[in-house]
């Protein structure tokens, strides 16, 4: 086989820099992850040219809007290259962002700015890699190290801290141990990371095959106290039962087989049993959490508030959460299962079966792939009976008609009792049935 080559379109824009005397490299976690295999899905490069010079080779579907040097480039695909002019930054109060940006003269200059080893390597438009940091060398090792002393990229950056953890969770690396110690001891910056930025970095956390052990750093670096102290009494909490695990390891064991990839759900599998140890209660010498779920549902949405998730992203975390306790036994009632969904609306009935599936699993039980899909189907024909009073076969017009009285509580009240009848027994949605059943009100 020949030599690995870069993607056409990556080569068509460095081409263009090149062409015009500029020098480009591609730069980041695009270049670690080419020399790890791995497919690439955002391309980041360095240059030493200007954004004003770079719109002058890209005039068209180009933009730049910060202050960083940043310069976008759209492609045909409506792929987005970002090419950053050689910096270098200088204090940053906000634990995130440069105070001051001074423009590079070399790649030098620019790489050692960068967060980790691994992310500090470039490598031109032929494949060669330019390497200033010993990047390769802790590739090998499968090592995460801050470039430079750690103390002063956290200080500069607080985020990092979590993008490391993150990075170590994606790609199965070790954290360096004087950057893990640094981790630990820096710790408290994270507080004054926002919100938004925290939840960025730890959907990626929870979206990675194994999130479990990310989330087992992030406790022991110290960072899961500031960002989510609410699971840490769950830790070394024992349960009886088919549990085999305490309530922080099953909450690591649920996650890791939570088939779906919804980042919310993924939220939801890791908290859906945060309310347990508020909840605990010690009765004849055992453990019980009864009403955990309701508590639990409280906890999930204040720490999904911390995290500035969307209202709609917190009503399905509230919803997992709060209904996450069901049964797929066959001996369920009809009307049991139509009030399940009614709880957890149709929108959510595939991440909640995905969730309780992983709780069960997490808890050390069997997998029964049969039950599921029985149950699914049951969902799907219990849906088709009448669900709500709107599904009635009659309305508030025929009891106001045949009644002759005028739109009052009682009319709503018939209804109800209408559709009690028939949620017991569907074959009463009829017309006619229902229509003598409103006469027999008066």
């Amino acid at each position: 086989m020949g030599k690995r080559q870069l993607p056409e379109k990556v080569k068509v824009v460095m081409q263009k820099v090149l062409d015009k005397g500029g020098e480009i490299y591609v730069v980041g976690g695009a270049v670690r992850d080419w020399l790890l295999k791995k497919e690439t899905k955002d391309w980041d490069f360095a240059t030493n040219l200007t954004p004003e010079k770079m719109k002058e080779i890209f005039p068209k579907n180009s933009f730049c809007e910060n202050k960083f040097g940043t310069f976008s480039v759209i492609l045909r695909d409506g792929e987005i290259f970002e090419i950053t002019t050689y910096r270098s930054e200088k204090n940053y109060s906000d634990k995130r962002h440069p105070d001051v940006v001074e423009w590079g003269q070399s790649l030098g200059e620019d790489v050692e700015r960068r967060d980790f080893t691994i992310n500090a390597m470039a490598m031109d438009i032929n494949g060669k890699i330019t390497d200033l940091n010993n990047g390769q060398e802790d590739l090998n090792n499968r090592l995460i190290r801050t470039v430079g002393n750690p103390d002063d990229r956290f200080s500069e950056d607080a985020l990092r801290m979590i993008r490391a953890i993150r990075i170590a969770a994606q790609i199965g690396f070790l954290i360096e141990e004087k950057t893990f110690e640094s981790i630990q001891k820096n710790a408290h910056l994270i507080s004054e990371i926002a919100g938004e930025r925290i939840r960025d970095e730890l959907f990626k956390i929870l979206l990675c095959k194994k999130p479990g052990d990310g989330m087992r750093l992030l406790k022991n670096s110290g960072l899961l106290a500031e960002i989510m102290p609410e699971l840490l009494p769950g830790v070394g909490m024992g349960q009886k039962g088919h549990h085999i695990y305490d309530v922080w390891d099953h909450e690591l064991e649920a996650l890791n087989n939570c088939q779906s990839d919804n980042s919310v759900t993924r939220l939801a599998t890791l908290l859906h049993d945060v309310g347990k140890p508020a909840a605990m209660k010690e009765v004849n010498g055992e453990k019980t959490f009864h009403n955990h779920e309701v508590v639990g549902s409280r906890i999930a949405v204040k720490i999904g508030k911390r995290l500035r998730l969307s209202n709609k992203e917190l009503e399905q975390l509230f919803i997992l959460v709060r209904w996450h306790m069901f049964t797929v036994e066959d001996t369920q009632t009809d009307k049991a299962v139509r009030r399940f969904i009614r709880n957890v609306t149709p929108e959510y009935l595939d991440e909640m079966i995905s969730l309780r599936r992983s709780d069960r699993l997490g808890s050390g039980a069997k997998e029964s792939s049969w039950r599921w899909e029985l149950f699914k189907k049951r969902l799907v024909e219990v849906q088709k009976q009448p669900f709500t009073v709107k599904d009635l076969k009659v309305n508030g017009l025929d009891v106001m008609e045949i009644l002759k009285i005028k739109p009052s509580r009682k009319v709503g009240e018939i209804l109800d009792k209408l559709f009690a009848e028939v949620e017991e027994k569907p074959e009463l949605n009829d017309r006619e049935i229902l229509l003598e059943k409103i006469k027999e009100n008066n």
